[in-house]
């Protein structure tokens, strides 16, 4: 069995691979090339299942003309994307590609066009996830450039647009500027690294954690989590939230995306409640696997991280996926490279936040601010009364037919049945359009109060389940605060 043959078995459920366009090879009869086999014109086109979900996957074989990009090559997987476009499914392509194949000329030239082309009406509307376990080079570099998702081969695999030797005053012995190693770290173009073993399994499970397209959410599945466990080392990762987003998340799942570069902001995906959740938290420490401190940082944004998460947020609101924001920052980063590029690069995280943007909740714990898209809000917090971080409070918001009716909110307490739970309710507050006098306003605030009792639209945790629902009912506009009601 061939390497694309194993590379595709190996990323599918077994015995789902169908092949699309077996038949098909190069039609160019230039520079003798009609004397050449070229089976499947050096990529294997099809689809599959990854874990019952349905993706559409190209693979291309360097065994035929190095895996070069032709003619009938490109339009295979311009046609590919057509059909994943179709369905509504994400597009894999496993790469392993000497670039343009130049017998071909322009008719292969136009071909990168037209993969582009694709690339480009896909983003947004389906996930494209690209690995590389060879060679990726020239203008194959924009392929990966142009999807959401890139994993690399650590040791065998090269992406570059210049080889490294072709760089003024470098030689590959220098740096090598197409090793995984450089593109993760320095150019932040490859999310993960590692064995050809785990770069499979890493788009597996990241084709679990996504939705299928930006209208059909099927990144849902059923938690087998409990809900009510406590983080009890929550408040201990304040540092590291890279291992606080694991801590929060069903059966402690964290996808991290670009790990190796802005190692001072973690994006990644995590599982609450069974959905998908986009993570997006400031990071000053970072902790290995034996729990030894490796590399701390200053709780500033740099323009990388910016970037970062810029990139990151974007294709969440493309998707529909709510973000969590976990906060720690006393400023920018002051220094003259990033001077350079700080306004640009908040710029854009501030325009992928505020564009289309979903209502969002801010919650405050002591100088670290939570936030989160509309849905769930998890802050940890002191729910026993006992001066401690030790449990989780959650809001989710309410809604039916896509029109919001309230928030519950659930207090996550501690296994102690001696522990008594502090009584949390919903307190409308009058918000005016104008400015209004102190008095004004409290008697404004009151009366919010009165109507929210005789509406029955609040009620209060007085059984200690840990549950409070609030409804909106006409009080739409109100603000509301949770308060001790105990």
């Amino acid at each position: 069995q061939s390497a694309v043959s194993t590379r595709i078995a190996s990323l599918l459920d077994a015995n789902s691979f169908v092949e699309i366009g077996g038949q098909i090879t190069a039609r160019s009869t230039d520079f003798n090339l009609s004397a050449k086999e070229t089976p499947s014109d050096g990529v294997i086109t099809g689809y599959g299942v990854i874990d019952g979900s349905l993706v559409y996957v190209y693979s291309q074989d360097a065994t035929v003309l190095n895996g070069t990009v032709g003619e009938m090559h490109a339009k295979k997987i311009a046609r590919l994307y057509d059909f994943a476009m179709k369905t509504g499914a994400p597009v894999i392509g496993l790469i392993d590609c000497a670039g343009m194949r130049l017998q071909e000329a322009t008719d292969a030239l136009n071909g990168f066009g037209e993969i582009y082309m694709q690339q480009t009406k896909a983003s947004g509307v389906i996930p494209q996830i690209t690995g590389i376990f060879g060679t990726c080079g020239g203008g194959m570099a924009m392929i990966p450039a142009l999807t959401d998702f890139t994993l690399m081969e650590e040791k065998k695999a090269k992406l570059f647009v210049n080889s490294p030797n072709a760089i003024e005053g470098n030689e590959i012995s220098k740096c090598d500027t197409s090793a995984a190693e450089y593109q993760a770290k320095e150019a932040g173009l490859v999310d993960f690294k590692g064995s050809e073993e785990d770069v499979l399994a890493q788009i597996r499970a990241l084709v679990t954690m996504l939705p299928a397209n930006n209208e059909d959410d099927m990144s849902y599945e059923e938690c087998t989590d409990d809900l009510n466990r406590v983080c009890k080392d929550l408040a201990n990762c304040a540092g590291d939230t890279s291992i606080a987003l694991s801590q929060i998340s069903d059966n402690n799942v964290f996808f991290e995306v670009k790990a190796d570069y802005a190692k001072d902001m973690v994006c990644g995906f995590i599982k609450l409640n069974g959905s998908t959740v986009g993570a997006v938290a400031n990071r000053t420490e970072i902790y290995d696997a034996e729990g030894n401190l490796t590399e701390t940082m200053d709780a500033v944004l740099s323009a990388r991280g910016a970037r970062k998460a810029a990139d990151f947020v974007k294709f969440c609101d493309a998707f529909n996926i709510p973000v969590l924001t976990l906060t720690n920052v006393t400023g920018f980063k002051a220094t003259k490279c990033s001077e350079a590029n700080m306004a640009k690069a908040v710029a854009e995280l501030t325009y992928a936040f505020a564009d289309n943007p979903p209502a969002y909740e801010i919650l405050y714990y002591g100088k670290r601010s939570f936030a989160s898209s509309e849905g769930l809000v998890y802050l940890p917090g002191d729910v026993d009364g006992d001066g401690e971080v030790s449990g989780m409070t959650v809001f989710t918001a309410l809604e039916s037919g896509g029109e919001a009716l309230g928030y519950e909110v659930s207090l996550y307490l501690p296994q102690d049945e001696s522990v008594t739970p502090v009584r949390y309710m919903m307190e409308p507050e009058y918000i005016s359009p104008d400015t209004i006098s102190q008095n004004e306003q409290a008697e404004k605030d009151s009366q919010a109060k009165e109507q929210g009792k005789e509406n029955n639209t609040w009620t209060v945790d007085t059984d200690g389940s840990g549950v409070v629902r609030f409804f909106l009912n006409e009080q739409k506009g109100w603000k509301l605060s949770v308060v001790d009601a105990a």
